[in-house]
């Protein structure tokens, strides 16, 4: 699942916040208990598993000047999820950048 959403924060501010608040990442996800592993393999891409009700979630983040790119791997049996992951991601990440 990709989900992009527009910033006018530019690059360097949307790195700096993602880093400061990237603790918050848990309680972003639906149901707010997840856990939440974080790695920065370069400046511009954060990657990310998140484990929650028995199942875990790989994916990564790039930023880029205008845009936050999430890249979400949702295994075949959460397709039923998309919706709801896409809802949360887009709105939980607007709250977690202002």
């Amino acid at each position: 699942m990709r989900i992009a959403l527009p910033h006018t924060l530019g690059k360097e501010e949307l790195r700096r916040r993602l880093k400061e608040r990237s603790g918050e990442l848990a309680g972003l996800m639906p149901g707010g208990n997840a856990d939440v592993q974080i790695g920065w393999p370069s400046d511009d891409r954060m990657d990310l598993s998140v484990g929650a009700m028995g199942k875990t979630v790989a994916g990564h983040i790039e930023l880029a000047d205008a845009e936050i790119v999430f890249e979400i791997g949702l295994p075949p049996a959460l397709a039923f999820a998309e919706p709801l992951v896409r809802g949360a991601v887009e709105a939980k990440t607007r709250k977690l950048l202002a």
